[in-house]
């Protein structure tokens, strides 16, 4: 029977141990720094390592909460999953710190119109949808899908009556 080597150091919550294991999250996908602290506490690192190893990978671009922020934003925009309000509760749950969303939700307002988006959320997800013909019940339906990927009323409103 082979047993597995071990690393010098065995200690599972030690410094060196953390940060192999932030560098293989890292690896699969980005982080914010407060999502890395949780994932690092739950391995009991102690709270003055965990400082250490987080500034150590934010130091060497492992970690950014601005391209966590850039690189969200522009998958839930471009795949129709959040937009608006929704987006920005997103951010915020995932641990983005207000300024950072402040000023991606600024850049991406110009660069996406968000009319233009709900109108093809529209018609990609009801395309025989047209106000004229339908009833409230199918109204609300289509009004609260909208909503809930973010969208304010009024954009809804307005994507809905030019359906």
């Amino acid at each position: 029977m082979t047993t597995r080597s071990r690393s010098k150091n065995t200690d599972p919550s030690s410094p060196e141990q953390g940060r192999q294991y932030a560098l293989r999250l890292l690896a699969g996908r980005d982080y914010t720094v407060a999502a890395l602290k949780q994932k690092l506490r739950a391995r009991q690192l102690r709270e003055e390592d965990l400082e250490q190893v987080v500034s150590r990978l934010e130091e060497e671009g492992w970690l950014s909460d601005r391209r966590f922020a850039e690189r969200f934003s522009e998958s839930a925009l471009t795949s129709g999953r959040y937009v608006g309000v929704r987006l920005r509760q997103e951010m915020l749950r995932r641990g983005v710190p207000e300024e950072l969303i402040d000023e991606q939700l600024a850049r991406l307002c110009l660069d996406h119109d968000e009319d233009e988006q709900a109108c093809q959320m529209l018609a990609k997800r009801f395309p025989a949808f047209t106000f004229a013909a339908s009833g409230d019940h199918e109204k609300r339906r289509v009004a609260g899908f909208l909503q809930r990927r973010g969208f304010r009323f009024s954009t809804v409103m307005r994507a809905m009556r030019n359906a």
